[in-house]
């Protein structure tokens, strides 16, 4: 894949001054961590900021990458931090600018990926204000509205204060269980001349701690629980994108002789082609896995998301074994810790951290890492697109190609395509709200250029349509993507929640599409890609002319381009989804 040289793009000359600003030093410090890359959409509040990461730095390392909507600056650094598992840096406008990214915020909460967003308010000082705008860009406590969804916030009042925000909040947030951190900066602190006596802090002196090691005990007490069982199941949730890791996982099933379960909702787990497997994976639980579960002997969760529910939807009464740091971020105001697993063991500790534990007390010595083989070809009938035929025209478009799933719509099949390799999908957004896709792919690609992965979002069109600018800043920077969106011109998974409380009533069922369809005018999804300059193809809407566009596509993202196609599916498409995903939430 073409990667794009973006040495000049945006990139002054730094300005040689001897004047130190407040605003220098903040720069200075959020460069010394390691950032890469943050994103932003401009606002006043952080002008000084600003000016010190373009005339201070160069705009270099990091490099700002420019939003055109707050949700999306906060949706890209969730993409990237999905593949990368390091934290990108956001910049957001003071109250307003939170306010806009709020939900991808809770996103990244709900995921657990780390971010450090900083924020601005006008000058804490009263009579630093100008008037009106100042005093309604002003907040006292503007952490406040996402402090139930953030690890830590601070609102220094001072330079050094400040520098030290941001070590702790990049140390808390690459902490696990990872969450995005918030510091807001004083607009006066960044303008004021820096004091002689304000140094930068040292990053080696404010690292993360080590993560928790497990106890020669527990790994003992492990080892005889899986010795003793004899129907083992591994429920693989949130765990690392590492290779060696992944391959300790299959090392430790097939020696212990467990059943595997993953789950789609979170990234590539385990080899679902793997005899091991019990699948599909599947946002609730499908008959197979539900089966084994309810079979099981023995349960280790490895951070499962909603351990609890999963039990009780099979019925399982085995014991279990809970692996996680979650219970750490459980607080008041969410929910989205669920429902305390009942475990006869729970191990406070990393999944991968315990399973590298395992291996070594068992001797296990897994073969390298595999080059990942191709997913086998389907047959591909033609004719109008439905969702097996969507699948089966991006097996065939990509036929050849590795690629990374960044995103995949609620009625995918879960057994439709393997999964062998830990980037071949990268999950869902946490939060389960649409308008994530778009940024989040842009975020994903990022982090996969030089992989020689094409990175794939297959969305709906409502998300789409929500987060559809965030394709401008792929557009703008050169970052190479296909976006596939499966387009039934509907907000189709609220027709079946209408559909089912129609029947339950006794109403018309034809009505469910009533404030539901995103028809009259339909939306040209490939015009609006071609105005914010990526390639746009389509509509199409048979499974030839989308393996096809698809084919198209790949050529154009190897030679370093974004590409989105718009793929008219049927709107009722979704007819087997409305027997497993009412439970969603739209």
């Amino acid at each position: 894949m073409t990667q794009v040289d973006r040495t000049r793009l945006d990139q002054p000359a730094p300005h040689d001054d001897t004047d130190r600003w407040g605003s220098d030093l903040i720069a200075e410090t959020i460069r010394a961590l390691g950032f890469r890359h943050v994103t932003l959409n401009p606002g006043s509040s952080f002008r000084g900021l600003h000016d010190s990461l373009v005339n201070h730095l160069g705009n270099r390392d990091p490099q700002m990458l420019l939003c055109l909507h707050e949700e999306h600056a906060v949706s890209i650094a969730h993409g990237w931090a999905k593949v990368t598992g390091e934290p990108m840096a956001v910049i957001l406008h003071a109250n307003v600018g939170l306010m806009h990214a709020s939900m991808a915020i809770y996103n990244a909460w709900c995921d657990r990926v780390p971010m450090v967003i900083f924020g601005a308010t006008g000058p804490v000082e009263a009579d630093k204000r100008r008037p009106w705008i100042d005093w309604i860009h002003t907040a006292r406590d503007q952490a406040a509205l996402v402090r139930p969804y953030v690890k830590f916030d601070d609102q220094p009042a001072s330079l050094a204060a400040s520098l030290d925000a941001i070590m702790r909040a990049h140390a808390v947030t690459t902490t696990a269980p990872h969450g995005p951190t918030y510091v807001c900066f004083d607009v006066t602190v960044q303008e004021a001349p820096a004091p002689d006596a304000v140094t930068l802090p040292d990053p080696a002196l404010f690292r993360a701690p080590e993560p928790p090691a497990v106890a020669e005990t527990t790994v003992d007490t492990l080892r005889d629980m899986l010795s003793r069982a004899a129907r083992p199941v591994f429920l693989m949730g949130r765990v690392s994108r590492s290779e060696e890791d992944w391959a300790l996982r299959v090392a430790l099933a097939e020696a212990t002789g467990a059943a595997v379960l993953t789950d789609i909702k979170t990234g590539a787990s385990f080899p679902t082609d793997h005899p091991a497997h019990v699948g599909p994976p599947a946002f609730f639980m499908a008959p197979g896995p539900a089966q084994a579960l309810a079979a099981a002997d023995l349960i280790l969760a490895f951070d499962w998301v909603d351990t609890s529910g999963a039990l009780r939807q099979a019925g399982a009464t085995g014991t279990l074994v809970n692996i996680s740091l979650d219970h750490q971020l459980a607080n008041g105001w969410s929910l989205d810790h669920m429902a305390q697993p009942p475990a006869h063991l729970h191990v406070a500790a990393l999944p991968d951290t315990v399973i590298r534990a395992l291996a070594a007390a068992m001797d296990l010595s897994p073969a390298p890492f595999p080059a990942p083989a191709a997913p086998g070809l389907p047959g591909m009938e033609d004719g109008a697109l439905d969702m097996p035929r969507l699948v089966q025209a991006l097996a065939h478009g990509l036929a050849g190609q590795q690629a990374c799933f960044v995103r995949l719509p609620l009625g995918w099949d879960g057994g439709s395509r393997p999964f062998r390799h830990p980037l071949d999908y990268l999950g869902y957004d946490g939060g389960a709200g649409i308008g994530s896709g778009p940024g989040m792919l842009v975020g994903a690609a990022l982090a996969l250029e030089g992989s020689g992965r094409i990175p794939v979002g297959v969305l709906g069109d409502g998300d789409t349509m929500m987060g559809i600018s965030a394709l401008w800043t792929a557009a703008r920077y050169g970052i190479p993507l296909l976006a596939v969106v499966c387009n039934n011109r509907s907000y189709f998974n609220d027709e079946v929640h209408q559909e089912k409380v129609a029947r339950m009533r006794g109403r018309p069922v034809a009505n469910k599409s009533v404030g539901q369809a995103i028809a009259e005018p339909d939306i040209d999804f490939a015009a609006l890609a071609r105005a914010q300059g990526l390639t746009g193809i389509g509509p199409v809407s048979t499974a030839q002319a989308l393996a096809d566009a698809v084919q198209e596509a790949v050529a154009a993202v190897r030679a370093g381009t974004p590409v989105l196609i718009d793929a008219r599916v049927a709107p009722d498409y979704a007819e087997a989804m409305s027997k497993g995903m009412t439970e969603s939430g739209g």
